[in-house]
């Protein structure tokens, strides 16, 4: 028989007994479509850091310095930073001093104690995207001008959860007053959570750093949020600020800098290697259907020896009945295959739809972070050919013990 009979053949055993076929492929089916689940829901995963790493911007440089720790009164001056970024202009875009001022704003009586104030520069918002360093859209007004930095304003940008509940949605232009202080609200940002609360990121007063570093009372910066000109100068960027960061205090315990990216390749790492341990796991289906598969085709031997005996006394070789075994495993592990596939995208479509509406939500409605748990085709072409490997596998040792039989004792077989 030709390749095209032998399939026949083995489609037509497969009908005769439906339910041992479908109990053989169970294990096939679990197997491929667990591997589907797993690996859509981490490329949803993966899809999603990256919109977020995209929002917020790869080339952030994050550095922190708070000295030597001895007593020494060596400190850095922002203004020494900002001349030192601005010397580099071919590795670094801006930066911005991050100072926080504690808490403490009043709008007429009512105090909002957990709102939180915080220190920038200009450098904070990107007038190209219309968003800060941090990917927070701004929905009315300005953001703060080199102007209001340098001169010390009393001008504030805020959320919108202040906004609406200081004054009733109608801010700017309006009078707020931070540790005592009459601030003029020139700017809101867009509402980033579904639920604003108190305290939340929607809760949040953004004023001239060195406003903040008064209220606070401390005499330096000791966090900077740098951004490098694209993601090939965030090495450079980073090893400058080390450079310029040992040759003042000679002690890498005084200062740390984190970049956005070499985040995103630690979060991609410990991805994979959570993703390699799952598949390998659900792997473990795949074997369990292989075993099947070798046991039902042994029981089917037993089952057709003098089937076996006749075609041999017929003229078969051996090679002919063990292709004809392995076709049979192959054609049983391969529709297991197809089930698995459609069963196990099926699944992650919706386990992606309510998984992901859980993430996004949590985000803030103004994320614009999406969760698409889709399989790719790499994905499925790989499991469909791992099931039809391991069927064809686990299938040679019957087909074998087939090929061997003696003509003569299987015709005798009862």
């Amino acid at each position: 028989m030709n390749v095209t009979q032998s399939f026949r053949l083995a489609i037509k055993s497969l009908r005769t007994s439906k339910m041992r076929s479908f109990l053989t492929m169970l294990g096939i089916i679990i197997g491929v479509a667990a591997v589907i689940i797993i690996i859509s829901l981490g490329n949803g995963l993966t899809g999603m850091v990256e919109q977020q790493v995209q929002k917020l911007g790869v080339t952030q440089v994050m550095f922190y310095t708070w000295g030597r720790g001895d007593g020494s009164t060596m400190e850095l001056d922002s203004q020494s930073v900002m001349d030192f970024i601005d010397s580099h202009p071919e590795a670094f875009s801006g930066v911005t001093p991050w100072v926080s001022g504690g808490q403490g704003v009043r709008q007429g009586s009512t105090e909002f104690k957990k709102t939180g104030i915080y220190g920038v520069s200009e450098a904070m918002y990107r007038p190209e995207n219309g968003t800060t360093l941090d990917g927070e859209p701004l929905a009315k007004g300005r953001y703060l001008q080199y102007v209001d930095v340098v001169q010390r304003k009393n001008v504030c940008v805020i959320g919108a959860y202040l906004e609406q509940e200081a004054f009733r949605g109608d801010a700017l232009g309006n009078t707020l007053y931070i540790g005592g202080v009459p601030y003029t609200v020139i700017g809101v940002m867009q509402r980033q959570m579904t639920t604003m609360t108190e305290g939340s990121s929607d809760d949040r007063v953004y004023i001239p750093y060195e406003n903040a570093m008064a209220l606070s009372g401390s005499r330096t910066v000791t966090l900077y949020q740098a951004t490098a000109v694209s993601r090939d100068t965030v090495g450079q960027a980073k090893a400058l600020l080390e450079d310029m960061l040992w040759s003042f205090y000679q002690d890498e315990d005084a200062y740390y800098i984190s970049t956005m990216l070499d985040q995103v390749n630690q979060i991609n790492a410990m991805m994979g290697v959570a993703m390699a341990v799952l598949v390998a796991i659900a792997a473990i289906s795949l074997l369990v259907g292989g075993i099947g598969i070798m046991n039902i085709m042994l029981v089917s031997v037993t089952e057709r020896t003098r089937e076996i005996g006749i075609r041999k006394s017929l003229g078969a070789k051996r090679r002919d009945i063990r292709r004809q075994f392995i076709i049979e495993a192959g054609t049983t592990s391969a529709l297991g295959g197809f089930v698995g596939i459609a069963f196990g995208c099926l699944v992650a479509m919706g386990i992606g739809s309510l998984f992901g509406g859980v993430l996004v939500q949590s985000l803030g409605a103004a994320s614009g972070v999406t969760f698409n748990a889709t399989p790719t085709p790499g994905a499925i072409l790989i499991s469909f050919g791992v099931s039809v490997g391991i069927g064809m596998l686990f299938g040679y040792l019957p087909a074998n013990k087939a090929a061997k039989l003696n003509p003569i004792d299987a015709l005798r077989y009862e």
